[in-house]
């Protein structure tokens, strides 16, 4: 079992990193302003979804094939950048703002969420993440892999439901209000829409600087 004190050293490793700005909280900042807060909670759970994909990729070997192999990784930089770059620019053409409650409530929470997955998915902070830190946390004397593995995964996952669950309950609540001002609602998505695409240009400025 992972020492307690180490268990706490990476809740506040990953706290930082989750707190701190980025493509995953864009996500669930656009979904609970366009949808309420149904839809940004879709967009939580695909993200913490994603996390645990993470894990599972770290454990199997996956992050350690994606840095023996710079071009792997590049592509997934590449294809990451890409998606995001896409979504932002839906959220900026974006004409109806935020939807009407009762329409909000109909538009499929599934397809929220598999985005929501797939934006995690192709982070590449993630794997960098994975790669330089969640490895020093797993050591042979602490016990089984899966285990250890499976503890951080929880630390992960909770902490990512708690402050994008925060920022999607406070999102969502302002979306009724944003329905019935389409002009405020219409900035608010086009900046989510703007940060994205800004994300995804630093995303290929750092790919460039790695060829």
């Amino acid at each position: 079992m992972i020492p307690s004190i180490q268990l706490g050293l990476f809740f506040l490793l990953v706290l930082g990193i989750v707190a701190l700005p980025g493509l995953d909280m864009a996500y669930v900042l656009g979904s609970a302003l366009g949808s309420g807060r149904r839809g940004g909670m879709a967009a939580v759970a695909g993200i913490v979804a994603g996390g645990m994909c993470h894990v599972v990729m770290a454990v199997l070997g996956i992050g350690v094939a994606l840095q023996w192999f710079p071009g792997l990784f590049q592509a997934v930089l590449w294809i990451g950048a890409g998606y995001v770059a896409w979504i932002g620019y839906g959220m900026w053409r974006s004409e109806g703002a935020a939807l009407p409650v009762a329409e909000a409530e109909r538009r499929s929470r599934w397809t929220t969420f598999r985005r929501g997955a797939l934006t995690c998915l192709l982070n590449p902070k993630a794997y960098l993440f994975m790669l330089a830190v969640f490895p020093q946390f797993i050591r042979q004397e602490n016990g089984p892999l899966w285990s250890q593995a499976l503890a951080l995964g929880v630390v992960i996952a909770v902490t990512q439901l708690a402050i994008y669950g925060a920022l999607a309950c406070a999102a969502g609540g302002a979306q009724a209000w944003l329905a019935e001002r389409p002009a405020y609602a219409r900035t608010a998505l086009r900046m989510v829409g703007a940060l994205l695409i800004v994300i995804a240009l630093l995303t290929v400025a750092e790919g460039l600087r790695r060829l």
